[in-house]
């Protein structure tokens, strides 16, 4: 059964690492790194602030970032070394197989993916806090998105992501039980009259986000051909 598993795991890998191409390899490069997201997060952060203002959205922000660090230290500080799993783009036996971008490999082991366990565990636990359906759609794509440049660069099998992603869902929910139990249900409460303007504003700004890739991805196309 384990052997099945492993073998339908790179079989996936193999298929949605194929679908190659000049545009999307730059695009998947771009969206992989945690640098473009910068924009993205001080977005986010100024979406809290406004809603919950700076006493609440502070606490909220520093529950966010945690979130983030205890992910990211569980997927790479425990997993990977427990269980050695090399990374496709590592593996002696199956690297040969993979395509990737501009010889990017990333770290020795892959098992679990931190860049799935960051951006689900911000997405999931912001998505709770927010409690917008549109913004929350918006933090579920964004995290999958990241997680599929992972597969689509060859640097981590669809276990790894999967794995990652629990890892990141399981931390939001336990801080959000966290948050409810020790600081009241108060603290998560959004003025009323603030829903909307907020709502509409990230919305805005979210569109500001896709058109600084966009220009990103261009000038960084112009200057690599």
């Amino acid at each position: 059964m384990l052997d099945w598993l492993l073998n339908l795991d790179k079989e996936l890998l193999l298929l949605l690492n194929g679908q190659q191409n000049y545009f999307w390899d730059y695009l998947m490069r771009l969206i992989s790194e945690k640098e473009m997201w910068y924009v993205f997060y001080i977005v986010l952060m100024t979406c809290v602030i406004n809603t919950f203002g700076w006493k609440k959205g502070g606490l909220i922000i520093l529950s966010l970032i945690l979130v983030i660090a205890i992910s990211d230290q569980i997927a790479s500080g425990i997993f990977k070394p427990l269980f050695k799993r090399f990374r496709p783009s590592r593996d002696p036996d199956f690297s040969h197989l993979v395509n990737l971008v501009k010889g990017y490999t990333g770290g020795k082991y892959g098992f679990v993916s931190s860049h799935a366990a960051n951006s689900f565990g911000l997405a999931v636990l912001a998505s709770l806090i927010l409690k917008d359906r549109i913004t929350g759609a918006f933090l579920i794509f964004w995290a999958v998105l990241v997680s599929y440049s992972r597969i689509y660069l060859g640097v981590h099998y669809p276990s790894d992501i999967i794995g990652g992603a629990i890892v990141g869902i399981s931390m939001a929910y336990l801080s959000y039980f966290l948050l409810r139990k020790y600081f009241k249900s108060s603290l998560l409460k959004k003025p009323v009259e603030q829903t909307h303007p907020i709502a509409r504003l990230y919305q805005i700004s979210l569109l500001g986000t896709l058109q600084i890739i966009i220009m990103a991805f261009s000038v960084y196309f112009c200057f690599n051909r």
